[in-house]
């Protein structure tokens, strides 16, 4: 493989989210998509975009055809190999012959994501731990979650929380999952979603208390 020239960090960000939305959708997104996804407003940036990605050889497309894009080298496979199920209930085979690789790495490559450490035990009900470090996403543009979500979602006037989130009309309600905190229930115009949770991290080695 030859050496790739190097991408500035607005090439190399959608990048990223052309590598995790087509190996993740098995199709390319569409202009309008990679604007929302970019947070832009004009195409013309993704278009720029496109073009200086193609020239350093890392997408191609077909031309006159629409969602067409296809990476040229993608990424290596990294991560864990998955050696069979282990069930918890009877037993199973232990191993299986037939291999594949758990790709934890792709959590971390996707765009616009943070962690954050968990205070609290409100969604111990989700498996969500004191000490837990949640993995967020910030939603596209101004997109909503999806009822039933955990997002971190801030409050004007009392701070940021964890909650699953659901909107009727023009109320939405953060719900615990801890039936010892009450849920929240506010105007939707008082709530901005901060992200929307992909993954949680517990680092059970240096936790003796449970």
């Amino acid at each position: 493989m030859e050496k790739m020239e190097k991408l500035t960090p607005a090439q190399k960000e959608l990048y990223d989210w052309l590598v995790e939305y087509i190996r993740t959708e098995q199709h390319a997104p569409s202009i309008r998509q990679m604007m929302r996804a970019m947070n832009l407003k004009s195409p013309a940036p993704i278009q720029s975009r496109l073009e200086r990605l193609r020239n350093k050889k890392y997408i191609d497309w077909t031309e006159g055809k629409a969602r067409t894009i296809r990476i040229l080298y993608p990424p290596k496979k990294r991560g864990l190999q998955v050696e069979g199920a282990i069930a918890a209930g009877g037993l199973v085979e232990p191993f299986a012959d037939d291999k594949e690789q758990l790709d934890i790495t792709a959590i971390l490559h996707r765009p616009n994501c943070f962690a954050l450490r968990v205070t609290g035990d409100s969604m111990i009900e989700d498996m969500i731990r004191d000490g837990d470090f949640v993995v967020m996403q910030k939603p596209p543009g101004s997109d909503l979650p999806r009822n039933g979500e955990i997002v971190a979602a801030r409050v004007d006037g009392a701070g940021t929380t964890l909650k699953r989130f659901y909107k009727f009309a023009d109320r939405v309600t953060l719900k615990p999952s801890n039936p010892d905190f009450n849920p929240i229930e506010v105007e939707a115009d008082k709530v901005e979603i901060q992200g929307v949770l992909i993954a949680v991290w517990r680092d059970i080695v240096n936790k003796r208390d449970w």
